[in-house]
């Protein structure tokens, strides 16, 4: 590949907006620089987190608030502190079927970047996320994984 493609190559995938995104266990955030400054990107209900928690049932996802909110009432529904199993093989098993830590996480990640393109009134397409400083590369990988599988260039 000649140095003219390869940097043909790299604009493709740094194109869009770019926002950054902390991908927490129990909370996540999602923020862009507006003038010089990250500004924090309110969800769609108002908050400046989201919890990462995921309601699955009959086939339909809820992610965020209304979902910690149902893990009362519906807990063999609900998923929650699924970051502590990235890089692992485990499974998430709900109503039958299972989910990968990363299939997990990228709901969370495709809600965050949903709240995102609403607040930016246009489509994101990279993402900085966070991982914690223990992390392995497996986990870090995974991580990375569920960005991609949220449809955003990690």
């Amino acid at each position: 590949m000649t140095e003219e493609n390869k940097k043909n190559e790299e604009t493709k995938t740094v194109s869009g907006r770019t926002i950054g995104i902390d991908l927490g266990t129990t909370f996540s955030a999602v923020a862009v620089m507006e003038a010089g400054k990250a500004t924090i990107i309110p969800n769609a209900e108002g908050d400046r987190t989201t919890p990462s928690v995921i309601t699955i049932k009959d086939g339909e996802r809820i992610v965020g608030k209304i979902a910690k909110n149902q893990a009362i009432t519906n807990p063999e529904h609900t998923i929650r502190s699924v970051k502590r199993l990235m890089g692992t093989n485990e499974k998430v098993t709900v109503d039958g079927k299972d989910y990968s830590p990363q299939e997990v996480s990228a709901m969370v990640l495709q809600k965050l970047k949903a709240d995102a393109e609403a607040y930016l009134g246009g489509p994101v397409e990279n993402a900085v996320i966070t991982v914690p400083a223990y992390f392995e590369d497996a986990q870090r990988q995974a991580t990375k994984d569920a960005g991609k599988v949220a449809g955003l260039n990690v």
